[in-house]
């Protein structure tokens, strides 16, 4: 059983649109914070999408995240497990990126996860645009070495450079990860890849360092259960990141976000992945491309913190065992 402070508060206590939002209505615990040190698993906010190369606004997707995250309560309604009871969970608050400099954003990243994995606390990330997963695997690297990796997509994100040369986009953190050695690539399974494409550079290289692309017209021909067996087979039992851009969800179920893809997966096979992801030793996890500008009503942004809560009980289940 986890530390009553770390319970978050009940809408039968206060009404879920009263009092200040925090991820899931969790405690916040700041990185000074003398009891950050018995926090178990980090809710964290990367405001910043430095990154994107089209539609901007994922930046103001952890605001958002967090407003809509108080309709969250505290058992799973599939599962039954209650993650506040097996784990102490908190709120850490946001990255503070320099929003005029993608390199200097990278660096103040990694700083702040290097604090967070220091502390021995297992961070779940809600973004910002999906470059903001490469400062969190530098950081997890230096503890786990390389690690394995379950991505949801529809895009690969394993392109070599942008407009000429610009090597640090949304598009390119997965790339750089193989390069600098923080993923394993033959613990990397990619799922739900679709759209057009300008050419096949980013799936050659997939092949050519070994990560399985499982594309959408494999997905829904075998079924999520089949599916989530196979990348639960690639990831192994070694340390695994787990990182799901929302665009891997169908733009009908989920609008807000900056480079939509149609075909993809309905909203409850949305969460069925994430559900299934138990048994997965995940050292860390993130929910990134929410674009409030997008979809005002929040109903992409519930779909998200849906997610994260569904990774937040396979994370919390792995405390709850130990």
């Amino acid at each position: 059983m986890s530390d009553p402070f770390f319970q978050p508060v009940s809408g039968f206590d206060l009404p879920r649109f009263a009092g200040v939002p925090t991820f899931m209505r969790l405690p916040h615990v700041g990185l000074e914070d003398p009891r950050l040190a018995e926090v178990q698993i980090g809710l964290i906010g990367a405001p910043w999408d430095g990154g994107t190369t089209n539609r901007p606004g994922p930046r103001h997707g952890p605001r958002q995240l967090r407003d809509m995250s108080t309709m969250i309560r505290a058992q799973n309604g599939a599962t039954g497990v209650r993650p506040f009871e097996l784990a102490n969970c908190a709120d850490l608050g946001d990255v503070g990126p320099n929003p005029a400099s993608v390199e200097d954003s990278l660096q103040r990243m990694t700083a702040f996860y290097d604090q967070v994995l220091e502390a021995g606390v297992v961070p779940l990330t809600a973004g910002g645009d999906h470059l903001c997963s490469l400062p969190i695997l530098r950081s997890i690297a230096k503890k786990h070495g390389a690690v394995g990796m379950i991505h949801f997509d529809s895009h690969t994100d394993l392109f070599d450079s942008y407009f000429g040369g610009t090597q640090y986009t949304h598009g390119t953190p997965f790339r750089r990860a193989v390069e600098e050695g923080l993923l394993d690539p033959k613990r990397v399974v990619q799922i739900g890849i679709r759209g057009t494409a300008y050419d096949f550079e980013d799936r050659d290289f997939a092949e050519s360092v070994g990560i399985r692309v499982i594309v959408i017209e494999e997905f829904h021909r075998r079924g999520v259960v089949d599916v989530m067996a196979e990348a639960k087979e690639v990831a192994g039992a070694g340390p695994t990141y787990v990182s799901y851009d929302i665009d891997f969800v169908d733009p009908a179920f989920a609008p807000g976000t900056g480079t939509p893809e149609v075909g993809g997966p309905n909203s409850f096979q949305a969460l069925q992945v994430a559900r299934m992801l138990d048994g997965i030793d995940i050292v860390g996890a993130d929910l990134v491309e929410v674009s409030p500008p997008f979809d005002q009503s929040g109903g992409t942004a519930f779909l998200g913190v849906s997610i994260l809560f569904e990774m937040l009980c396979n994370m919390a289940l792995a405390f709850g065992q130990s």
